[in-house]
């Protein structure tokens, strides 16, 4: 019997949301894709979000959670489970990555990180 494996790839595409921008009020929108990739053997459920998320003035939150876009997919191996999010920033730039929690339908736990992104305001670097 083949040995089991346990691995998702993520991916991360964010993009700036200026009609829900307030450049006056220092509130800087951001929008992600997300796309989540059992890469492994087993299919498996993602349980949990940890999201580090830092300004340019070096204001970091952190965000713990159940689930994504309030669900908890279970992905089967070949699969992908896609979403979209937001976030803002009180600074035009900054980023964020973090890692994903999920349990294997055997009951074992492993974590699958998020690549750190860059957020950046259009015009705001020159």
């Amino acid at each position: 019997m083949a040995e089991k494996t346990y691995r998702v790839e993520v991916e991360a595409e964010p993009h700036y949301i200026e009609e829900q921008s307030n450049m006056a009020n220092d509130i800087y929108v951001f929008g992600y894709r997300i796309r989540i990739t059992n890469t492994g053997s087993e299919p498996a459920q993602l349980v949990s979000r940890h999201w580090i998320i830092a300004d340019a003035n070096e204001q970091v939150q952190e965000v713990r959670g159940m689930g994504v876009v309030g669900e908890q997919p279970r992905i089967e191996p070949g699969q992908s489970f896609d979403y979209s999010s937001a976030t803002h920033l009180k600074t035009p730039y900054g980023s964020m990555k973090g890692s994903y929690q999920f349990l294997a339908d055997d009951g074992k736990r492993f974590e699958a990180e998020i690549p750190e992104m860059n957020l950046v305001a259009p015009r705001v670097l020159h």
